[in-house]
């Protein structure tokens, strides 16, 4: 997908503690602020070369895919950043950061409020809707696949903590990329929506990360999170 890296590239340029439970969070910004819909180019066409290209890539991966690999991606469902744990440490739990988890938990609402508007606008079908040859082993959905919200979430999850943790930047980004890789594993997205789910999450944790709101509950998750580790 190297026709997508200077479109993220330029994407960049242009972008200038609450204790709630995880379902009455709040998203940050929405659609209104991030119209992806203006950004993003729209997906290929169903009967495309491209497209097809892109089936016979997870049908690849569906036949070399191992049990590990599939329980990674059952795991990978969901979206939440207790999921980053294995890079994190023993110490990163819910239970002892509750600040630090209420602002994650608006952080996700955020890939919703900004996606969801966008995917319902495509419409692009998942593969298994295309072909009956892909089988998932995720929960099936519906919701349109361009672009990838789990990539979306998980590369704005892995921005803002490494920005909170640089000190293990590159193990954090790495398993972003593996939380989006995990859709093409789990058969539920085509590479394409990954990419841009990438370039989605980095364009709206750009934008984040400029926002005075954000930044006061930011600043009041990090110094938990940093307390806890330690750091």
């Amino acid at each position: 997908m190297k026709r997508y890296a200077s479109l993220a590239a330029g994407l960049l340029l242009l972008v200038v503690g609450s204790t709630a439970r995880a379902e009455d969070a709040k998203p940050f910004i929405t659609n209104k602020d991030v119209d992806l819909t203006m950004i993003l180019p729209p997906p290929p066409a169903n009967d495309s070369a491209e497209t097809k290209a892109e089936l016979g890539e997870v049908l690849t991966v569906q036949v070399t895919r191992t049990p590990e690999m599939e329980a990674r991606a059952i795991a990978d469902a969901e979206e939440n950043v207790w999921r980053f744990a294995d890079v994190m440490g023993p110490n990163f739990n819910k239970d002892k950061l509750p600040k630090f988890s209420a602002f994650f938990d608006r952080v996700v609402e955020t890939e919703g409020a900004v996606v969801d508007p966008a995917k319902d606008v495509w419409k692009r079908p998942r593969p298994h809707q295309l072909s009956d040859l892909v089988k998932p082993v995720v929960k099936l959905s519906s919701s349109g696949s361009w672009p990838s919200g789990h990539a979306t979430v998980g590369t704005m999850m892995g921005i803002i903590l490494s920005d909170m943790v640089p000190e293990r930047r590159a193990e954090i980004m790495a398993r972003a990329a593996e939380f989006g890789h995990n859709r093409i594993v789990g058969g539920i997205h085509y590479p394409s929506d990954v990419e841009m789910g990438k370039i989605s999450g980095s364009v709206i944790a750009a934008v984040l990360l400029n926002r005075d709101d954000f930044k006061a509950e930011y600043d009041v998750a990090r110094a938990e999170l940093r307390s806890d580790l330690g750091m």
